[in-house]
């Protein structure tokens, strides 16, 4: 397994795709959380006179010293989490791609192990992007947001901890979707229509038409997105334990600023999209167990 977990090493640093990505990476997450500070850091102007009152008062603080910064942070670090999906897409989808996935297959003691070895060095490379997308995101909410509604040291380390767990989870989610679509583009276009535009709209249509304020916690892209979205939900008491006679409308808006629309809490989200992922991951390792490869 050591040697496999090797091979599969060199075979990406031999590409560009892990750098590649890691430049749109570093700027999206940077950029959306400069931006989403801008916005955040004045975010009491955005809320009822009311709302505002009532949320300072029930978290015990001033209404100038809302950690809004999380706010930035979940934005940018949610939309960074797209590019380990697709880097993660490459895994197997681009062996196919480039047909040197019967090499693969042949020189393991059998596809099991090759797909284990595949498993475990995306998960490392996950973690490697987790750490970046983190503080490229960061580094944009420092930028632009007051140091009094900036995080306390134990919400930055539990977001750095949910960014990690995100990219991970989304990168393994990547290779199940690239082992069962087996086409590089066409898992990438898929992937990128459905997480920012299809699933946004099935969202708001069912927030606002529906009245399903929870689908959003449920879909792939919803709990992605809570998992890091849902911790500064959870500071404005918008999810976990909400905070007393905060309206539905109230609680969607301030989850949907937080990135993380629906979202129950951050392990609620965790846990349904590892699902998602196993299940994925579980469709694709099942594809490759038997599929003809000549």
């Amino acid at each position: 397994m050591g040697n496999l977990i090797k091979a599969e090493i060199r075979k990406t640093l031999t590409t560009k795709s892990w750098w590649g990505l890691m430049i749109p990476t570093l700027l999206f997450a940077f950029l959306f959380a400069l931006g989403w500070g801008a916005i955040t850091n004045n975010f009491s102007n955005y809320l009822g006179s009311s709302d505002t009152r009532e949320i300072t008062a029930a978290l015990g603080i001033k209404t100038g010293e809302l950690p809004v910064g999380l706010l930035a942070l979940g934005h940018g670090i949610n939309i960074g989490t797209i590019f380990p999906m697709i880097f993660g897409v490459f895994a197997l989808a681009g062996e196919y791609t480039k047909k040197t996935i019967t090499t693969t297959f042949l020189t393991a003691p059998n596809r099991g192990a090759a797909l284990t070895a595949k498993m475990i060095t995306y998960i490392g490379w996950g973690a490697i992007y987790g750490v970046i997308i983190v503080a490229a995101s960061s580094l944009g909410t420092v930028l632009t947001v007051d140091s009094g509604r900036l995080p306390t040291a134990g919400q930055w380390l539990g977001v750095l901890g949910a960014g990690i767990l995100a990219t991970t989870l989304a990168t393994l989610f990547g290779i199940g979707l690239g082992a069962v679509w087996r086409s590089v583009v066409g898992s990438v276009i898929t992937l990128t229509i459905y997480m920012l535009v299809l699933e946004n709209v099935l969202v708001f249509v069912g927030w606002g038409w529906l009245r399903l304020e929870w689908l959003g916690g449920v879909l792939p892209n919803g709990t992605l997105n809570g998992i890091v979205g849902a911790i500064g939900a959870e500071a404005f008491g918008a999810a976990g334990v909400a905070i007393p006679g905060l309206d539905d409308e109230t609680k969607w808006v301030l989850q949907y600023t937080a990135g993380a629309p629906g979202a129950f809490s951050w392990w609620a989200s965790a846990l349904i999209f590892l699902a998602w992922t196993m299940l994925f991951f579980g469709m694709g390792w099942a594809a490759n167990q038997k599929r003809d490869i000549t």
